[in-house]
């Protein structure tokens, strides 16, 4: 606030666990500036997170980040524009999880602020809040090695040595259980004791023993969403509660388990699905219903008035509907779905998801270009661990038919809850190093980020 008095450009790094209140400060900071009449730029890497302060956008969204980040890439923002004209008029930018994004668009926004502003100060000479974890999940690399995705963190930027790093340390969203939220930091610090390979032994307590896949599944399903049947229907009883766990398969078929257990009639989509350059006919329709590629929803979309979803893209950031906000089914038509948004600033709010062409992300994912023309949404009784970042979720569940394979997606899938009570994990037998050791499961920690930051 010093920088925004006196003018002067400044670049800030707010670091802390989950929970100690990074987004009460962004608001508070977005609140101050602009009660000053001034301008204050809100975006996060996440959908989820951008919903959480007012007027949040997406970063790719809001800067125009294009999504192949090769050589030195700028945001697709020219000096003409109304974006630049924003961007030279702002005189704060928070970008939250920035530690979820690519150290090159971060380089990207700083080549464009340095343009769109004729200066040469780091961004431009704009005062520039970025806040994240680093103790959570990196940037995706796709098929990439662990160094590569090291390289591609915040930290290895040389901009990382401009920015101030402010860190916060008292984790009051578990503060009601200081045992929880010490054990939290260890998971994430990868100081934890471990047996083993990398294995940390988690608290009786929190554990929901394995017997038989169904029985313990039905078991966790009762213990995170009890008495389902009486209580589906009330927005805040789902947004409360979810299940995470670490592939699309395993998400998927918790997913499909609890729709069919779930009161009301069932109503299914099918999608149209088109190879745009398959002049010969080669892939049939029935073999493109089969694919189901990530960030698009499924060929079979099965809902029932109640149920909890998931969007995934981008389709009025303005107005809450981020890749990741998630939403309650109210009603359905033929091209419509009538939701009720269930998280974050534009939480009970009506809107109409319509049906749209959707492509993978991915362009070399296959050898042909893929379109799938369904409502881009799909069930969230349960999600990823990865799509879970940025969220608050009071009664979380943890399904771990397999140990975590990634930096930080233990300690986000434990993080979500508020304590250790709310928190319960499912660990499928084979996941222990010894029966005597109790319920453990894998911790993957880059060492290398956390030394850096």
């Amino acid at each position: 606030m010093q920088h925004v008095t006196e003018k002067k450009p400044g670049a800030f790094f707010i670091d802390g666990p989950g929970g100690t209140g990074k987004t009460y400060l962004y608001k508070a900071l977005l609140a101050a500036v602009r009660s000053r009449k001034l301008i204050a730029i809100a975006t996060a890497t996440s959908g989820a997170a951008a919903n959480n302060m007012p007027g949040g956008r997406t970063a790719h969204s809001r800067f125009k980040i294009p999504l192949k980040l090769e050589g030195t890439p700028m945001c697709t923002v020219s000096k003409q524009s109304g974006i630049a004209e924003l961007l030279r008029r702002a005189t704060l930018i928070i970008w939250d999880e920035a530690s979820m994004s690519k150290r090159q668009a971060v380089e990207a926004l700083d080549r464009t602020l340095q343009d769109v502003t004729d200066s040469l100060h780091p961004f431009g000479g704009k005062i520039v809040v970025f806040g994240g974890d680093f103790r959570q999940v990196l940037p995706v690399v796709r098929r990439g090695t662990k160094a590569q995705i090291v390289d591609a963190t915040l930290p290895m930027s040389p901009l990382w040595t401009y920015i101030k790093k402010i860190k916060l340390t008292r984790n009051m969203r578990a503060s009601s259980d200081p045992w929880f939220a010490q054990f939290l930091l260890n998971v994430g610090d990868g100081t934890e004791p471990s047996i083993g390979n990398g294995f940390i032994r988690i608290p009786h307590e929190m554990i929901i023993p394995y017997t038989t896949e169904e029985e313990s599944v039905n078991e966790l399903i009762e213990t995170v969403f009890p008495s389902l049947n009486e209580n589906g229907h009330r927005t805040d009883y789902i947004a409360s509660r979810a299940i995470l766990s670490t592939k699309n398969e395993y998400v998927d078929r918790l997913n499909q388990h609890m729709i069919e257990s779930y009161p009301g009639e069932e109503l299914i989509y099918h999608s149209i699905d088109t190879a745009e350059d398959d002049a010969r006919g080669n892939y049939p329709s029935e073999f493109l219903n089969s694919l189901t590629p990530n960030g698009l929803p499924p060929h079979i979309l099965k809902l029932k008035k109640g149920c909890p979803i998931i969007l995934l893209r981008n389709l009025d950031p303005a107005n809450g509907l981020c890749n990741g906000t998630r939403l309650v089914c109210r009603n359905f038509q033929r091209n419509v779905i009538d939701a009720e948004i269930a998280t974050g600033g534009h939480a009970g709010k009506r809107i109409f998801i319509p049906r749209i062409p959707l492509s993978p992300p991915d362009d070399d994912l296959f050898p042909f270009r893929f379109k799938r023309k369904q409502f881009p949404v799909r069930l969230c009784f349960a999600m990823t661990i990865n799509k879970a970042q940025g969220q608050t979720i009071p009664n979380v569940g943890v399904y771990l038919p397999e140990p975590v394979f990634s930096h930080g997606q233990l300690y986000v899938a434990l993080s979500r809850g508020v304590s250790r009570q709310n928190t319960k994990l499912l660990i499928k037998s084979g996941a222990n190093v010894d029966p005597e050791d109790g319920a453990c499961t894998k911790n993957v920690v880059y060492r290398e980020v956390l030394r850096r930051n």
